[in-house]
């Protein structure tokens, strides 16, 4: 019989008051950046969620898919446009970004988390009307870009309550008839309050919030919701970061227990950050 030596055991008994404290509580996870196109990160974080449906954190996983919508327009022959960071999304893009994110990607994920001994749904935002969004308004036209109006939350509460991991693509059902295609760090922000999640992870290619972006080592590894003005103020957040700490701070104000950006580049990002003390990001709280 194989016996675990003292470091292991040390970790799995690290590991539980972690489990204690996330058991039966939900966890939304904005999956994204190197760890969707990179396979080796792309199966570890897959295990990992696995592992924390197994010990009862209930997750949800929400998804955009840019790098497969841009090869898909490349294929095609299609300009990628890009106004202040979002896709432009013209009527023509909208059928080709529905067609990638709620088919390819969406349900190569469903079968990858079942690859790993999990059980996955996968979902979109026009199934029942889990997203209902409105055009996205302002100076600038972005297409068929959307802002989101209203979430329903039934059907990702019953997928969980029958031992599911609901897959979400972030398209979403428009008020007016027509499809949108939403952020997905704003989706999963939205969706993370309103299914009262104890944390929302966002994951990214960077290690995280710096005070100086080209050294990871001036990693911030905590901030509170009160400090971000401050933050921005000074110039430590900028540019892409913005939006990001934005969805982090709507979710904090908005019920979530806690928000993290965490770094998707390191593996098995997702259990050290939700099972350990040491962390792969920056965590915003109240």
């Amino acid at each position: 019989m194989a016996i675990i030596n003292g470091s292991k055991a040390q970790v799995l008994v690290d590991a539980l008051p972690y489990i204690q404290k996330y058991s039966g509580g939900i966890v939304v996870i904005k999956y994204g950046g190197n760890a969707m196109t990179n396979d080796e990160l792309k199966n570890a974080v897959m295990s990992d969620i696995v592992l924390l449906t197994q010990v009862g954190i209930r997750v949800v996983l929400v998804h955009g898919g840019g790098p497969e919508i841009t090869q898909m327009f490349e294929k095609l022959g299609k300009e990628t446009k890009f106004i202040d960071g979002l896709r432009y999304t013209d009527k023509e893009s909208i059928s080709i970004v529905q067609m990638v994110l709620a088919g390819k990607v969406n349900k190569n994920l469903v079968m990858n988390i079942q690859n790993q001994g999990g059980h996955a749904i996968g979902l979109c935002g026009i199934d029942s009307n889990i997203i209902k969004a409105v055009k996205k308004s302002g100076e600038v036209d972005y297409g068929y870009v959307g802002e989101i109006s209203s979430i329903n939350v039934a059907p990702i509460i019953d997928a969980l309550k029958n031992g599911y991991i609901p897959v979400i693509a972030t398209i979403a059902s428009g008020e007016d008839g027509e499809v949108y295609n939403i952020n997905a760090d704003t989706a999963a922000s939205q969706l993370a309050a309103a299914v009262a999640a104890r944390n929302l992870i966002l994951m990214t290619d960077i290690k995280g919030l710096m005070r100086d972006p080209s050294d990871e080592t001036t990693l911030i590894p905590h901030v509170k919701v009160d400090e971000i003005q401050q933050l921005i103020d000074s110039g430590v957040i900028s540019g892409g970061m913005l939006p990001k700490i934005s969805c982090c701070i709507d979710a904090v104000e908005n019920g979530v227990g806690q928000t993290t950006i965490i770094d998707g580049r390191v593996l098995h990002s997702v259990l050290i950050e939700i099972l350990s003390n040491e962390g792969v990001g920056t965590l915003i709280s109240k």
